[in-house]
């Protein structure tokens, strides 16, 4: 086997909420180094992947030898600000439905936490919550 593809592991982890989000109610969902300008007053959702660190899961060279990668995803939930934070605790439900404790194409996730209430938001002029969540993947070469 080759070494792990990080736009695959990164489209495993878009595809899944973008699937989950294109569902009824359906909510925008932006990836990293997106153009989008939001609608005010509407919801929406962004995803952050970020790969950490690598470990050896066994000893060897470039052959023969295991890895595990080790990372982050991070999901915004963006709604209207001053009517409270219900939808974007539902929407975070589904996040965590979504992920929490499963393997998806060779991705492990984690446990979720959240959705956590951020102080200030960004973009300003929305209440924002986030939901994380750690990733692993083995690497066999």
């Amino acid at each position: 086997m080759a070494a792990i593809d990080p736009n695959t592991v990164r489209a495993t982890i878009e595809g899944r909420l973008k699937t989950e989000m294109d569902s009824s109610p359906a909510y925008d969902v932006v990836f990293q180094n997106m153009p989008y300008t939001p609608t005010p007053a509407s919801t929406f959702l962004q995803c952050l992947v970020n790969f950490g660190t690598s470990s050896y899961l066994t000893q060897g060279d470039q052959t023969g030898s295991d890895n595990l990668l080790t990372g982050v995803v991070l999901i915004n939930i963006f709604s209207a600000k001053g009517v409270g934070p219900g939808e974007n605790l539902t929407v975070g439900k589904r996040v965590r439905d979504l992920y929490n404790r499963i393997t998806v194409s060779g991705v492990r996730f984690d446990p979720p936490t959240g959705p956590e209430v951020l102080a200030t938001a960004a973009p300003e002029g929305y209440f924002q919550t986030q939901v994380r969540m750690t990733f692993d993947t083995f690497e066999e070469l």
